[in-house]
């Protein structure tokens, strides 16, 4: 049953998205989440305690994080699948775990504002989805950057949630949406953070483990089916560049990404004014990326999103019949 919700819940987000007027209404289980860590880093994370105590609080509020939101899951789903139409108010509850529409929308609107507003639209546009300095992005570091976020993305916002959701339910999904927010709310390497949010950090990377590996694969197995795309260099950036991120889950969809599209991704960029030395994903020459790959790039990930419906349908109507 928990596989065929997360089927359902991805082709159902996959075309509807979570509705503007909805999120203005309630919010999203997401700003819900970041409450509750606001909350908890406010009252826990204290700069005059001991590294090793707020490593100790920073694992109760991971606790909390986690299981207050899976256990509100848990108990709505026992109580909902009481009766057939509960089932289906499930899956529209897994739909907001996911997130395929609205990353398309904003890699997409990156190609269209480099093609129609130029570099500083670009610029604009790329810093909605990532975290680095974008008056330092040329064009081309414009155009890397929307795609290294949809392959990550990809992994962390779609293939995690879905997996997680097949193997616990809706509790599962809610868990591990939960531990991805917290990471990226907490999990820095920051004064405040380095010690409050090392439990965190340190869970996100686990439970994206198998998720991160799932993406790859399922890039590779896309990019063997549309035409102009290379599964063959897909698959041998994958063994020889993913372990070179610094991520230990990143560099997976990253490395097949570039393979597939002939590209170079990561590599040195700027956050914070501090210019980092990454490794480069990929081989491609080192050649200008530009939004037409952009575009390629999302023609690979709802290929690859497809392939993930396709698995998980299936493998939920064998453990149905």
């Amino acid at each position: 049953m928990s596989v065929l919700i997360a089927f359902l819940s991805l082709a159902i987000e996959a075309k509807l998205g979570y509705p503007d007027r909805l999120f203005a209404a309630i919010g999203h289980p997401v700003t819900w989440i970041g409450r509750l860590i606001s909350c908890l880093d406010g009252t826990l994370n204290r700069a005059t305690d001991s590294d090793r105590m707020r490593r100790l609080c920073g694992v109760a509020a991971l606790v909390a994080i986690v299981g207050v939101p899976a256990v509100v899951a848990y108990v709505l789903e026992r109580l909902l699948l009481l009766n057939a139409l509960g089932f289906f108010v499930v899956v529209a509850l897994g739909t907001t775990l996911l997130a395929q529409k609205s990353l398309a929308e904003h890699v997409e609107a990156v190609a269209t504002a480099l093609d129609t507003g130029g570099l500083k639209a670009g610029r604009e546009a790329v810093s909605r989805i990532v975290g680095r300095d974008p008056e330092q992005l040329d064009r081309a570091a414009v155009s890397r950057a929307a795609i290294e976020s949809l392959a990550e993305n990809f992994s962390d916002g779609v293939v995690a949630p879905a997996f997680w959701m097949a193997a616990g339910g809706l509790a599962g999904g809610a868990a591990y949406k939960a531990a991805n927010t917290a990471d990226s709310m907490i999990g820095h390497r920051t004064p405040k953070h380095e010690a409050f949010g090392w439990a965190a950090a340190r869970f996100d990377d686990l439970v994206n483990l198998p998720a991160s590996r799932l993406t790859a694969l399922l890039i590779v197995a896309a990019a063997a089916i549309l035409p102009g795309m290379d599964a063959g260099a897909a698959w041998r950036a994958v063994w020889r560049d993913a372990k070179k991120h610094r991520s230990p889950n990143a560099g997976w969809p990253e490395a097949a990404m570039a393979g597939a599209l002939g590209i170079a991704l990561a590599g040195p960029r700027s956050y914070g004014g501090v210019m980092g030395d990454y490794a480069y994903m990929g081989e491609g020459g080192r050649r200008e990326v530009t939004a037409a790959d952009i575009r390629r790039a999302l023609r690979l990930f709802w290929m690859a999103d497809v392939l993930l419906m396709a698995a998980l349908g299936a493998l939920g109507i064998m453990l149905v019949i």
